[in-house]
């Protein structure tokens, strides 16, 4: 494989990444519009996990079983275009016969990854600079797959399926988070934010039981960038050179680094907003259905603050129901925010 030059190791695939649009980036603000149901938090809805429980752990290495399924993967995979299109649909819309066919072709590579994401060590191979360790695209093809699984069993109404699906594509995406690469944490960022995407469609089933607790299960932060990055600038040799470079690179790879911290941190903040949404079904559940007038007057769940910021998230009441917003840290852009308009039903 061509290596890349000493002072784009670093830099040039993580910017090779944003063109693929790995990292998930939306080109603006990402507007959700979550219509909900109270939700008691009940021992049994405390019971509910996204992140697998410490007895479901087995002892052993991941990494050799990812490689298995993504080595089971069809063949002749089925058009990833229609798949896409099926996951835009309503739920009323979702095609099931279709969806269950393209998960038995799957089976194996689900059937692998799900004891994967159970392991409790994942043990990367060490990165060679300029080369890429790492089937990022397989990783996303089952990513894709988990998605899918977990979407047939939220519209099917089949809670714990859709809770082992999404505690899959967690525990996947938080191993791929322990690799060495930028490139592999961004992947990593993009796959645990399509799983946020799934608890979205979850919670908006009407009989669909209280995740506060299991969103608060989920590692924070989820992928340490801070080890990603020192781990990656070691391996290039770069770590005790970096005032040696050049200074249009040394600025390129502080650009690099800034921008993959921010899109981490959204993703924490992906999390905190939806446990937001579900301490506000918690009150709803105790007060009538009615919204909270302000978040810090939820006394039902617990309500993290915006890890964007370190302080509380913006939440607005509307003739239709409430906004909670995101706040934007510095050097960010508009892709960087978040907007979920809730809409309360009884």
């Amino acid at each position: 494989m061509k290596r890349l030059k000493p002072h784009h190791q670093i830099v040039g695939p993580f910017f090779l990444m944003l063109c693929w649009g790995v990292s998930g980036s939306p080109a603006r603000t990402r507007e959700v519009k979550l219509v909900v149901h109270p939700a008691k938090m009940t021992p049994e809805a405390a019971a509910h996990a996204l992140w697998p429980k410490a007895e479901s752990l087995r002892d052993g290495d991941a990494l050799p079983l990812y490689e298995r399924a993504i080595a089971a993967l069809p063949a002749d995979p089925p058009d990833s275009k229609q798949m896409g299109q099926w996951l835009g649909l309503p739920p009323e819309q979702f095609p099931l016969k279709e969806v269950e066919a393209v998960l038995q072709q799957h089976m194996e590579s689900l059937r692998l990854v799900a004891r994967a994401a159970r392991s409790k060590e994942c043990n990367w191979p060490a990165w060679e600079p300029g080369t890429n360790a790492v089937d990022y695209n397989g990783y996303r093809k089952l990513a894709f797959v988990l998605r899918l699984w977990a979407r047939l069993e939220t519209v099917q109404g089949r809670h714990e399926g859709a809770l082992l699906a999404m505690q899959t594509g967690f525990g996947m995406a938080h191993h791929l988070g322990q690799g060495p690469t930028l490139v592999q944490a961004l992947v990593a960022n993009a796959t645990a934010a399509a799983m946020c995407g799934e608890v979205e469609q979850f919670v908006q089933r009407g009989d669909a039981p209280n995740l506060s607790k299991a969103l608060a299960a989920l590692p924070r932060p989820f992928i340490d960038i801070e080890r990603v990055i020192a781990s990656e600038m070691e391996a290039s040799g770069q770590g005790p050179r970096a005032e040696l470079m050049p200074k249009e690179a040394q600025d390129q790879l502080k650009q690099a680094h800034d921008r993959v911290r921010v899109l981490v941190k959204r993703f924490d903040a992906h999390v905190a907003a939806l446990q937001c949404v579900e301490a506000i079904r918690a009150y709803a559940a105790a007060h009538q259905g009615q919204l909270p007038p302000a978040l810090d007057g939820i006394s039902e769940a617990s309500v993290p603050d915006d890890p964007m910021t370190g302080g509380p998230f913006k939440y607005t009441r509307t003739d239709s129901g409430a906004v909670i917003e995101s706040a934007l840290p510095e050097g960010a852009d508009k892709s960087d925010g978040m907007r979920f308009e809730i809409v309360m039903k009884n």
